[in-house]
């Protein structure tokens, strides 16, 4: 991860997120094994209207909220997904945009997205190979339109981010998806980690020790690769990241080791990194409800997409209001409600654990992460 400047700004977690993502419709073409939002072919008639989208888009570029993403289902099966684009980015609002890759994912499609002002294109990539990837969106021919999404994008030079899901059905092709993914000129791999919800199956999830094996695979592969790389639902990634600095200094030697607690490293406003298409990144502290911010089809306002508990909706009451002031959000954020070794662990300012993963596993929100490995200390002691 690189560090952000100080000059530049800074994202108060309590007043406004870093995130905010719109599920503009839950209608795709596709039928993915793992989809939060078990996704139908047809649109609702309870989705919000154009008028609403822009209303919630004005709020956004009120808020001032870094990152706005329209997700979906596949939001191009929305019509009027070109002209809100251009009128987000008409509100200054950096847009990025999560299309389903079947055949709407045209090149003309991909150029009219980028006329209208998209700063960036995500799509989602799960496995190396046809098998992998095509048994995941249970349609034949994903992988690809994905593949020729990507590289339409980067003829037109549209930044391109690719997501990917690990569960069981894919750990095992990590390095193989790396060396694709090298070949690539992508902005940014963001690598989401199973939350057992919707179409989410619980025997798919990974268990806590591959959790911590990932990690160490995706902080190698950060040290080298031309891409930035982030975690959804990894919580504990910041943690292991940490964890792996502390060692480092140490083998450096006591005149270039300095004091460092998870205390110090951490901090309630963190600094925004711009990257080159000017969708920024949060280098660590975002969880469900603590910088992020999710918006159904139907206007409902979550913590998360993972995280299926509502704190109200927008046809009735202000977005910034529900996050700055619901009792789910502010409680939420509050770290002493943590129970069990998430709220007796020195990296719970950094980390607090999926929130997401410990509702859907046990019911509880303030659950510990039911996958992490790691036994909290009274303190840690970095050598210096």
């Amino acid at each position: 991860m690189r560090g952000a400047a100080e000059n530049e700004p800074r994202v108060d977690f309590n007043e406004r997120p870093f995130i905010a993502i719109w599920e503009a419709t839950q209608a795709c073409d596709l039928a993915c094994v793992h989809c939060r939002a078990s996704a139908q072919p047809m649109r609702s008639s309870f989705e919000l209207s154009t008028a609403e989208a822009q209303r919630l888009i004005d709020q956004i570029a009120k808020m001032q909220v870094p990152v706005f993403v329209i997700t979906g289902g596949d939001p191009l099966k929305r019509s009027d997904i070109f002209d809100l684009v251009e009128y987000a980015t008409a509100r200054r609002v950096r847009t990025s945009l999560t299309p389903s890759a079947t055949p709407l994912l045209t090149r003309e499609a991909i150029a009219e997205l980028q006329r209208r002002g998209l700063a960036r294109l995500a799509v989602s990539l799960d496995g190396s190979s046809v098998e992998i990837h095509d048994a995941f969106r249970r349609v034949p021919g994903s992988y690809e339109w994905t593949l020729r999404a990507i590289r339409w994008a980067l003829e037109l030079g549209l930044p391109v981010q690719i997501n990917t899901t690990i569960t069981r059905r894919n750990v095992a092709d990590f390095e193989d998806m790396v060396r694709l993914l090298e070949t690539l000129d992508i902005a940014m791999w963001s690598v989401f980690f199973l939350v057992p919800t919707g179409r989410g199956q619980l025997e798919d999830l990974i268990s806590a020790e591959d959790f911590e094996s990932v990690f160490a695979k995706l902080y190698q592969v950060a040290r080298r690769a031309r891409f930035d790389i982030k975690t959804t639902e990894a919580q504990h990634y910041r943690r292991y990241i940490l964890q792996m600095r502390a060692a480092e200094r140490r083998c450096q030697g006591p005149a270039t080791v300095a004091k460092a607690t998870p205390a110090r490293e951490a901090s309630s406003e963190i600094a925004v990194e711009d990257s080159s298409d000017g969708i920024g990144r949060a280098p660590r502290g975002l969880n469900d409800a603590k910088g992020f911010v999710f918006i159904s089809h139907f206007g409902e306002v979550f913590p998360s997409g993972f995280l299926p508990m509502s704190a109200g909706n927008v046809r009735r009451r202000p977005l910034a209001e529900i996050y700055q002031q619901s009792p789910l959000f502010v409680s939420l954020r509050d770290i002493s409600r943590l129970k069990g070794k998430c709220g007796a662990c020195e990296f719970r300012n950094v980390c607090g654990g999926s929130r997401a993963r410990a509702f859907a596993l046990t019911g509880d929100p303030f659950a510990e992460e039911p996958c992490c490995v790691y036994e909290p200390k009274a303190a840690i002691v970095y050598s210096h």
